[in-house]
């Protein structure tokens, strides 16, 4: 996947501490990996990855990030 035209947010700084995601259109699915670690992407469908944004801004999967309750 290296042949893939990747891009990450204009709002990642430079250096270190600062990955992100990076995306890329490949045919027809959209390919995300981290920028810290290149080697693992996933692939999945523009609508499905709308649907999983659109979760994100509405709060809907803050759950998975809380700390677990002790």
């Amino acid at each position: 996947m290296s042949e893939a035209n990747w891009r990450k947010s204009s709002y990642s700084g430079a250096g270190d501490g600062n990955s992100c995601i990076e995306l890329a259109l490949i045919g027809t699915a959209v390919a995300l990996r981290e920028s810290d670690d290149p080697r693992t992407v996933l692939a999945t469908t523009p609508v499905k990855l709308g649907a999983l944004l659109r979760s994100i801004k509405a709060g809907q999967l803050d759950h998975l990030a809380a700390a677990p309750k002790a």
